[in-house]
């Protein structure tokens, strides 16, 4: 599998792993030129902003450790200009990155709830 086809793999994984978490997805691959946000959740009346990162191993480190301070400062800019547009400025939010690791065609999934926060 090609890491494109993975990368969406490991989204699809994440998405479905959220809602049998009881949140409900918003929307998918949230674009703007500046930057993307992969998820986009509520849960309980909270906005979810999720990044996900999908390997096949831990040769170049935790998925997470790929979210860089400059990664989320692309993500929070994207998810300000998201809560604008739907008119949902002022809804508690939060940052979350899902690490997928995909084997065999099986997805296990670590979600850090928090992961980040705007400074």
């Amino acid at each position: 599998m090609d890491t494109k086809a993975l990368g969406k793999a490991g989204e699809e994984a994440a998405a479905n792993y959220l809602v049998q978490q009881g949140c409900m997805v918003l929307t998918r691959n949230f674009r703007l030129r500046s930057g993307e946000i992969d998820l986009i959740a509520e849960e309980d009346g909270t906005i979810v902003f999720v990044e996900v990162k999908t390997r096949t191993t831990m040769r170049c480190g935790r998925p997470a450790a790929a979210v860089n301070y400059h990664k989320q400062q692309k993500i929070i800019r994207t998810a300000e200009f998201f809560l604008r547009q739907r008119h949902l400025s002022g809804r508690p939010c939060r940052f979350d990155v899902m690490e997928v690791f995909a084997c065999d065609g099986q997805f296990r999934i670590n979600h850090l709830k928090g992961a980040f926060e705007v400074s």
